[in-house]
């Protein structure tokens, strides 16, 4: 999973380098699947994020005071800590303990199902409602991660239930997650976007780095050619290169067209798993992936719906202020 990041105006006409930075947000995204994969070869997994988001999130920091900018006041970092805990170090963080017991693939296709999630969130907490629309993309959805499971949940020994409990961390990740972004888009504070993301990133990597360190993984830290690569690519293209690239999209196209990496990923992470890393693909995969997009797929259609709806009934005076 990336950064969080937040809805800045959008420009009347895109640009074709917006397009090509929503390009760079699919292809690059999807490729940390793959990348967590390699690093956690040698690298145990509260250190790899911990590491990966201390380092990012303190370069965003530096860039944005030596560009001038200032960074959220002191009041508010407490906030911005709970938000950079749940997105990144429960969110990201659970992803990565998931991947040591599933394919990498199989872990994007799991975690595309986080639209649900925040739908679900969003309902819970007194937002809009679910729909009969949503719950059948939910139904479907889920659907999918059944599929996807059926086989390992049958299976006896160990390497059947830790296949179940990598997918279960993945929900898990999801739903912490969709509770971060939502308390980030409720709590707006002082400061650019920028600025935002390296806060929550420092303290979510420091709060990550904390636990790794507190049940021992540095002992077990080794770092290969293959290892340290994966966890620079990480730092550099995933937490610094595309989470830019995604700021810049969303500053010119509109949110609904940014958000659909979210169907891209998957792909991305499945196609990579399967050449470098020899990882399963099979009928039961495409299926399960179908599946969970077509669930998403569903829902977006609803959410598009009913935005709609709302603004044909909104009074004229309203749409022209």
């Amino acid at each position: 999973m990336a950064s969080p990041g937040y809805v800045l105006p959008q420009s009347p006409a895109a640009p074709r380098s917006a397009y090509a930075a929503w390009v760079a947000v699919c292809v690059l995204w999807g490729t940390t699947y793959l990348g967590i994969r390699i690093a956690l070869e040698t690298i145990p997994p509260g250190l790899l994020g911990g590491i990966r988001f201390t380092v990012a999130g303190s370069l965003l920091c530096a860039f944005v005071r030596l560009r001038g900018g200032r960074l959220p006041p002191l009041a508010a970092w407490p906030q911005q800590a709970v938000i950079g805990v749940l997105m990144l170090g429960i969110g990201n963080g659970l992803v990565v303990v998931a991947e040591q017991w599933i394919p990498s693939g199989i872990a994007a296709v799991g975690v595309a199902s986080a639209p649900f999630w925040m739908s679900g969130v969003v309902a819970a907490t007194g937002g809009e409602r679910l729909t009969m629309g949503m719950l059948t993309g939910f139904l479907l959805g889920f659907s999918g991660i059944v599929v996807l499971i059926w086989p390992e949940m049958f299976q006896g020994g160990a390497g059947g239930a830790l296949f179940v409990a990598g997918i279960v961390a993945g929900q898990l990740a999801c739903l912490g997650w969709s509770i971060g972004s939502l308390l980030s888009k409720r709590t707006t504070p002082h400061g650019s976007a920028l600025a935002v993301s390296g806060v929550q990133q420092l303290c979510g990597g420091l709060v990550t780095l904390a636990v790794g360190s507190a049940i021992g993984e540095w002992n077990e830290i080794a770092f290969s050619v293959r290892s340290a690569a994966a966890e620079l690519y990480l730092i550099v293209m995933g937490s610094l290169a595309a989470y830019s690239a995604y700021l810049y999209a969303l500053q010119h196209l509109p949110i609904t067209t940014v958000s659909l990496y979210a169907y891209v990923n998957p792909v991305i992470a499945v196609i990579l798993g399967t050449l470098i890393a020899s990882e399963p693909f099979n009928p039961r995969i495409v299926a399960a992936a179908a599946m969970v997009l077509a669930g998403i797929a569903v829902v977006r259609r609803d959410t598009v719906i009913r935005d709609g709806v709302r603004r044909r009934q909104r009074p004229k005076w309203q749409s022209e202020t």
